[in-house]
């Protein structure tokens, strides 16, 4: 295997532990309040990671996003900035309501309805922006597969 194709395969086992991460995280009642807030912390971590592994894309498109990028690659990144963002407030209203992994390191809980219904708006939010950046990438997801018993067999993705 090149190392485009690792670098290809990396990504995508990234991308699908942050997906799983995500749809674990958004199911507390299933997992409990620890868990659910531990997970989101890691969750954090690897999305950061994430966008360091990443940084030279949204450096190049930023720069010329109002030059000869296709439409799909701007929706791509306007949709990516929209899911930093919303993932961002997110992260603070989980940080905010936090029961469990706050408290552990010595902050308050801080019990309030309104950032309740943020945090819950956010998910929400954050989760159909998630589906939507994987419809967008579908076909990207597809190819990496498509080529993957070929790589088996070969040792090679040409």
């Amino acid at each position: 295997m090149n190392a485009n194709m690792r670098q290809r395969v990396l990504d995508a086992l990234l991308d699908l532990v942050l997906l799983v991460s995500f749809l674990l995280a958004t199911a507390p009642r299933t997992s409990g309040i620890p868990v659910h807030e531990w997970l989101s912390i890691a969750l954090a971590v690897v999305v950061l990671w994430h966008l360091l592994r990443h940084w030279q894309w949204i450096v190049q498109v930023g720069k010329s996003f109002w030059g000869t990028l296709t439409i799909t690659a701007r929706l791509n990144y306007l949709l990516n900035v929209l899911f930093f963002i919303t993932f961002v407030l997110l992260m603070y209203s989980g940080i905010a309501i936090s029961e469990s992994a706050m408290p552990s390191i010595g902050t308050r809980y801080f019990d309030n309805r309104a950032w309740r219904m943020y945090h819950h708006l956010f998910s929400n939010i954050t989760l159909i922006i998630m589906a939507v950046h994987v419809a967008l990438n579908w076909q990207w997801i597809v190819n990496l597969f498509r080529h993957r018993p070929k790589m088996l067999s070969t040792g090679d993705a040409s």
